[in-house]
């Protein structure tokens, strides 16, 4: 739906996705769905884990051919936003996923925030190599130079737990100082993280929003 707004030329934001849930009996009832992966034994234990820390409880294990395991598991399907890219990186590529609705139960407790802080720009204008340079020391960028940006847009991933802004319209200020016949650095940019419509949806969490244009998809704290 959102992706054919979009081409009719629409812009829309849109937040983070929200399970349904039922009050029965004066107690909330959140869906559990059924999760199936087939992925190479060597990453097994990393997709157990991640998938534990979302309140997923392994319920079959299942040896197939070529090395590979199928994995069963049941999981809140809150606990399912955002997981399948994480998987897709954890097997590099490689785990086959599949989900069902399986039921409602009473809603588990809390799923602890899995991914990291996020790199906020500070100031209004068009992104520099300078400032781009200095936020990819921090972690990933997702624009590259010379991009629109303004205040309280999120430009990249950061490599830490909390939020961060940088002033990515920032420059190199030029002074009169010479450094002996040396010549200046050029900066050498790691290409920008771009993401899909689904996977933007996936990546935003409560307090975030993906800005929807037919040009763009961008990030923005609320």
């Amino acid at each position: 739906f959102l992706e054919n707004i979009r081409r009719e030329g629409y812009e829309v934001q849109v937040g983070k996705p929200q399970v349904i849930t039922k009050i029965i009996d004066g107690r909330e009832f959140e869906p559990v769905e059924e999760l199936v992966i087939d992925t190479p034994k060597e990453y097994a234990s990393a997709i157990t884990g991640e998938i534990g820390k979302r309140r997923g409880v392994l319920t079959e294990q299942k040896n197939l051919e070529e090395n590979n395991v199928r994995l069963a598991f049941h999981i809140p399907t809150r606990g399912l936003l955002g997981l399948r890219s994480v998987l897709v990186s954890i097997s590099k590529g490689t785990a086959l996923i599949s989900s069902i609705f399986l039921k409602y139960e009473p809603t588990s407790g809390f799923i602890p925030k899995t991914r990291n802080g996020v790199i906020v720009d500070s100031e209004t204008g068009k992104s520099s190599s300078y400032g781009l340079n200095v936020a990819q020391g921090r972690g990933l960028t997702f624009i590259g130079p010379g991009a629109d940006v303004y205040k309280g847009m999120i430009v990249g991933l950061n490599s830490r737990q909390q939020d961060m802004e940088i002033n990515v319209c920032k420059t190199k200020h030029a002074t009169n100082v010479r450094t002996g016949g040396l010549k200046d650095e050029g900066i050498i940019l790691t290409p920008p993280t771009i993401m899909s419509l689904e996977q933007a949806i996936n990546f935003i969490e409560e307090d975030e929003l993906v800005e929807i244009t037919p040009k763009n998809i961008r990030f923005r704290k609320k």
